[in-house]
C-alpha cells in the first residue's frame, strides 16, 4: 500500500497498462477477455490502496503470463501467440515468432525483479517449487473469490507463477486452483509444487541446461526438506558404502565396484531423495 501511494494513481496505473492489464493481449484465441481496472479518473486513496496489492483488479492468466515474462526477460512486453506444434521427435517448436509491443521497464529493473522472484523461491514463500541448480523464480497468489459484487471469507484461488533460469528464462508456469479442499489456503502451499512438477518436465523436454551459480537455498527446517551434496561413489566396493545417510541409495547390478551412479557427485539432492549406483 505505502508502494502505491508513493507512486500515486498516475504513475501505479502507467505501469499497470503499459504491461498489458485492462486491455485484450491480442493472442490468437476467441472470446478473450480484457480483465478489470479501477477507471484511473474516478479513484480516491482508498482504490489506489487495494488496486496495490491487487484487489479490485480481475486479470487474465494469459496477461499475468506475458505480463511476468516482461518483468524478467529485460522489461520488453511481447504480443502472445499459440504455439501450432511440438515436435515429437526432436522436441523442436513448429512457428516461432516475436512481436514487441513496449519497453515496459529498463534492463537493469528487470534483473533486479528476476532476483527478487529467485529469492522467493530460494527464500521465501515459494519454496516448494524450488529445483535444484535450476534457478527458479515466481510469486506466489492467494486471491478471496468474489461472490455477490464482495470477496467471500472461506474461498480463495491459489496460485503460483514461475520461471527459470531466472538468469536468462526460457519457460514460465502459471496454475491457479479454485477452492482447493482440505488444505492450507496458501498458493505457496497448493500451486507451488505442481508448477515444480511441470518444470522439472519442460527442463527435460526441452533440454534448458542447469544453472549452478544460482541463490543458495535457503529451507526452513521446521517445514522445508533440506538439500544434501551427493558424495562420490564410483570405484567403491559396494560392501563398504554407508547407505545410512540423508538420502536413500539405490544399488542397481550385481557387480562389486559403483562403475557409475546418478545423480553425478557434487549435485545437490533434497532429503530423502534417491542416488542410483550402477554396479
Amino acid at each position: 500500500i505505502n508502494i502505491g501511494l508513493r507512486l500515486g494513481k498516475d504513475k501505479l496505473f502507467s505501469y499497470i497498462e503499459n504491461y498489458g492489464f485492462g486491455k485484450k493481449t491480442g493472442v490468437d484465441l476467441l472470446g478473450e477477455s480484457s480483465g478489470i481496472i479501477f477507471n484511473k479518473e474516478k479513484i480516491g486513496n482508498v482504490e489506489l490502496a487495494t488496486t496495490s496489492f491487487g484487489q479490485g483488479v480481475s486479470v487474465t492468466p494469459i496477461q499475468l503470463v506475458n505480463a511476468f515474462s516482461a518483468a524478467i526477460n529485460g522489461g520488453i512486453l511481447h504480443k502472445p501467440y499459440i504455439v501450432k506444434g511440438v515436435g515429437l521427435s526432436y522436441y523442436e517448436m513448429v512457428e516461432t515468432k516475436s512481436e514487441v509491443v513496449s519497453q515496459v521497464i529498463s534492463s537493469s529493473t528487470s534483473k533486479i525483479l528476476s532476483y527478487s522472484l529467485e529469492s522467493v523461491v530460494a527464500k521465501g514463500t515459494g519454496r516448494s517449487a524450488y529445483i535444484p541448480n535450476a534457478r527458479i523464480g515466481g510469486k506466489t497468489g492467494t486471491a478471496q473469490v468474489v461472490k455477490d459484487g464482495k470477496y467471500s471469507d472461506g474461498e480463495y484461488i491459489l496460485s503460483f507463477i514461475g520461471a527459470g533460469p531466472m538468469d536468462d528464462a526460457e519457460v514460465v508456469c502459471y496454475i491457479a486452483i479454485k477452492n482447493a479442499k482440505n488444505t492450507i489456503q496458501y498458493g505457496g502451499v497448493v500451486a507451488a509444487p505442481l508448477v515444480k512438477e511441470v518444470l522439472i518436465d519442460c527442463y527435460s523436454i526441452l533440454d534448458i541446461n542447469h544453472k549452478y551459480d544460482g541463490i543458495e537455498y535457503n529451507p526452513r527446517y521446521y517445514i522445508d526438506k533440506r538439500l544434501f551434496t551427493v558424495e562420490n561413489y564410483v570405484g567403491l566396493d559396494v560392501k563398504k558404502i554407508n547407505k545410512y545417510t540423508n538420502y536413500e541409495i539405490i544399488i542397481e547390478g550385481n557387480g562389486t565396484k559403483v562403475l557409475a551412479q546418478l545423480p553425478d557427485a557434487g549435485e545437490k539432492i533434497i532429503e530423502g531423495g534417491y542416488v542410483i549406483l550402477y554396479t
